[in-house]
């Protein structure tokens, strides 16, 4: 089973660059977006289904902003919008499909470089998620939550770890909850395959970021500890560039 996951920063700009085209090349099993700013009636969602998928949407309740979206080949016993907290769910963050042997959900989490209150908001709701994650466990103890963290976690992660170290995203206070995260049962599935530098999931537009490989790895297939034995490989797909960020890929029987 191959399941991505992408932060496209608009589906219908991503969908302008030849998402389409390179999503049918790919061909997942299971496709996770975030950030697809758009109500799933702003797209012509037959392209999808033309390609044998379900479409799933969550979007915010701010047009234009964040949202979520899987698309699955594979039929899903049940779908759940959101994470029942109302000011997260108004901003379509989190997105679940529950399948037969295992749950995956495509989460956006906040960003918080905008400022103070943003850094606020995005430090409440890690204590949030992780509450409501290890309640979550206990109903769906196999999970894959895949999706935008707005966190590099080591310094392997980010291309200047020194001058990011007070940086949104790579705050000591940040990378310590993603370590407790992984410490709570999580498997940072490239890791587990790829323990190389210079792997990146985002780059900024500004001075040739991307040219350059200046970039962070903040985007994250975190798989349970027990569904361990099924992972099978990792990637980065750095080529596609419909978005300031790059899919990421996880493999399992």
């Amino acid at each position: 089973m191959k399941i991505i996951s992408y932060n496209v920063n608009g589906i219908r700009a991503a969908l302008k660059k030849g998402f389409a085209e390179w999503l049918s090349s790919e061909n997942p099993d299971i496709i996770c977006l975030q950030e697809v700013k758009a109500l799933e009636s702003q797209i012509d969602t037959t392209l999808f289904a033309d390609m044998g998928y379900q479409v799933f949407w969550m979007s915010a309740v701010k047009k234009g902003y964040s949202g979520v979206a899987i698309l699955s080949k594979i039929q899903p016993e049940k779908v759940v919008k959101g994470c029942g907290i109302a000011k997260y769910d108004d901003e379509g963050r989190v997105l679940r499909a529950d399948y037969k042997d295992f749950s995956l959900m495509s989460v956006y989490m906040p960003s918080g470089s905008s400022g103070d209150e943003r850094q606020a908001f995005k430090m409440l709701w890690l204590d949030d998620f992780y509450a409501y994650i290890e309640e979550l466990k206990k109903e769906r103890p196999k999970l894959i939550i895949s999706g935008d963290y707005n966190i590099c976690h080591e310094a392997i992660d980010i291309h200047n770890p020194v001058a990011n170290k007070k940086s949104s995203g790579f705050l000591p206070e940040e990378r310590e909850w993603v370590s407790k995260f992984i410490s709570g049962g999580f498997i940072d599935t490239f890791r587990h395959f790829n323990k190389d530098p210079h792997h990146y999931s985002w780059w900024s537009y500004r001075a040739n970021a991307r040219q350059k490989n200046l970039g962070w790895r903040i985007d994250y297939h975190m798989a349970t500890e027990n569904l361990k034995e099924r992972l099978t490989a990792a990637a980065i797909c750095s080529e596609a560039v419909h978005s300031d960020h790059c899919p990421i890929v996880v493999e399992l029987t």
